[in-house]
This record gives C-alpha cells, structure tokens and sequence, in this order.
C-alpha cells in the first residue's frame, strides 16, 4: 500500500512538472549510462514516476561533461562502487514533456554497485542479461541502448 501511495505521489508531482514545461519550453541536457556488469548484463532502474525499466540517468547542468554526469548519476541511482572503461556512445535531441532535450549516452563496463535501501526516485534496480531485458523496457530507453549500439 505505501509503495501505490508513493508512485501516486510521485506520479502526481511529475504531472505538475509537466505541465510548467508546457508553457516554459525548457531546453535541458541529460545524461544516460549503458551500465554494463562484469559479466556483461545490462542495469536497469525502475523509478518512482515513471513507467517502465529505464537506463539510470538524468539530468545534467551545460557545464557538465556527459561522462561526469553519467558517473554521478549511476553512484546516485544505482550505489554504483567501481567501474571499468567508460566511453560516449551518442547523442539524441528529444521532445519529452514539452522539453527539449539533448540526452548523452554513455557506456560504463564492468560496473559493481550496492542499491540504496530506499529512494525518493528511484523503486528498483536490477540487472538483465541483453538478450532477455523485461518486456517493460520504457521505448526511450529501448532507443537510447540502439543510439549506444546495443538492440536492433
């Protein structure tokens, strides 16, 4: 019952978001991190707001660099420890909730992490092997892992 309330909340307070975006047109930058384990599985997360298993990332201040972003961002979705290789993989402009966005792929391999015990954005983390993702992948993230070369 705690988690229906919470992704109702949250669900909630993302719509208010959206609907200041609508009239602001915001141009933003985001970050998303392929992040690969040592055995070659792909980490996902499952957020709060949103529906679906999606790549760990977010946004981004113009200042950062996407690798900088991506990092940070998988330390705090993910508790992520270590890391191999990282490497940008690509860019894509998009239109998500009236923004207009400039997201950054990133690849990390070999990466160990330690979930948080709970979080204000963040339900789930989990890793999947490549070929067997859930099937309620978010499209977004479905593109972002073509636009890193990974998916048909």
């Amino acid at each position: 019952m705690i988690n229906g309330l919470l992704r109702a909340g949250a669900t909630a307070f993302h719509k208010i978001l959206t609907v200041g975006w609508f009239f602001r047109r915001p141009r933003t930058f985001g970050a998303h991190a392929v992040a690969l384990t040592p055995g070659g599985w792909l980490v996902l997360v499952k957020l709060w707001y949103a529906p679906g298993w999606r790549l760990p990332g977010g946004g981004r201040d113009p200042s950062e660099s996407p690798v900088e972003a991506a990092l940070r961002e998988l330390r705090e979705e993910i508790g992520m420890t270590s890391h191999g290789d990282v490497r940008p993989a690509g860019e894509l402009d998009e239109r998500v909730d009236f923004k207009r966005d400039t997201s950054s792929i990133v690849v990390v391999r070999d990466v160990e992490y330690r979930p948080k015990r709970w979080s204000w954005e963040v339900q789930e983390v989990r890793d999947f092997p490549l070929d067997a993702l859930p099937g309620d992948v978010s499209p977004l993230t479905l593109r972002w892992l073509r636009t890193a070369g990974f998916g048909s």
